[in-house]
């Protein structure tokens, strides 16, 4: 029985390989004067429907194929949003992306407009859809995208900690000693990091959080974005921590941590050891200098001297 079934009426895809037809996979070309389609990844509402944007509903309504992540899912969206999908529904999740990503790389060849779409936000990020741009890439197939909502961007605006530099560390791993090795890698990371979890992990995560970073650094949960019970808890990690001890957390979550506090500049006499560890793998003196300078915000001028002193 298929584990995700549809509730779309003739929901398969044609077959990519058959006698007298095209060869699938790499094999597969465009006809001479044929010109091949497009794949559009399409961002879908992280929680509330009707921040659907209108090139998403005529997608929907116009595509040859739409590849969803649960057609389920799919199904509700387009009821909520009044839209018919005339095209061909497939189900393209990561227990099936490796199956099917050569016989939708044939359909887009062929010249179909193909739509990705996902649960909720942009395909891809965190959500299937890289082998699909991975394969359109390497076959020179267009890809393009219709942005939208994004709980990632969400919740970094609604954080109140800084956003002007970032990164998306995604899901932390479940067990124990892999997270606390990926945490380790983070320990000096200085820019703003967003995560996701599962509400029944959360404790979890945040107890391994203030373990590595301790119980002082600035944090938000954010929970069901956009949806009618949004929420965000700001605090330290310290504070955090006893209120999902003490709350039954439910819902979507996404965690934004600060990052790392800058460390004192220090004088330029104690950054040469680390000028001199950069030229020693390769980099040039100058390269060398201006790297550790910045990093550690010291004047290239005076550190530069600082380190032909000590020779």
């Amino acid at each position: 029985m298929d584990p995700n079934p549809s509730p779309f009426p003739d929901s398969g895809i044609a077959p990519s390989s058959q006698a007298g037809g095209e060869p699938a996979g790499d094999a597969a070309v465009t006809a001479p004067g044929q010109v091949a389609g497009r794949i559009v990844l399409a961002a879908t509402p992280i929680g509330n429907a009707g921040d659907a944007s209108a090139r998403l509903v005529e997608l929907l309504a116009t595509a040859d194929i739409v590849a969803a992540e649960d057609t389920r899912r799919l199904h509700r969206l387009v009821q909520n949003l009044g839209v018919t999908v005339a095209g061909r529904v497939i189900s393209y999740h990561e227990h099936n992306e490796a199956a099917k990503t050569a016989e939708l790389l044939d359909q887009v060849r062929a010249g179909k407009t193909l739509v990705m779409v996902t649960d909720a936000g942009m395909p891809s990020v965190s959500d299937p859809g890289f082998r699909l741009v991975e394969g359109a890439v390497t076959a020179g197939l267009t890809v393009t995208a219709v942005p939208g909502p994004s709980a990632v961007l969400t919740a970094l605006a609604l954080s109140g900690l800084p956003t002007d530099r970032f990164c998306f560390e995604g899901f932390l791993p479940r067990k124990a000693g892999e997270r606390a090795s990926r945490l380790a890698d983070l320990a000096g990371e200085r820019r703003t990091m967003v995560f996701f979890e599962a509400p029944h992990r959360l404790e979890a995560m945040l107890r391994a959080l203030r373990e590595r970073f301790g119980p002082e650094r600035r944090v938000a949960v954010c929970r069901e974005l956009t949806k009618t019970y949004e929420e965000v808890i700001r605090g330290s990690l310290d504070d955090l921590l006893q209120w999902a001890e003490s709350t039954e957390v439910r819902g979507e979550i996404a965690v934004v941590l600060a990052g790392a506090p800058e460390q004192a500049a220090g004088t330029p006499e104690d950054h040469v050891a680390a000028v001199n560890e950069l030229v020693a793998q390769g980099i040039r003196l100058k390269e060398a200098v201006a790297a550790v300078a910045e990093d550690v915000r010291v004047s290239k001028r005076e550190l530069y001297s600082a380190v032909l002193a000590a020779r």
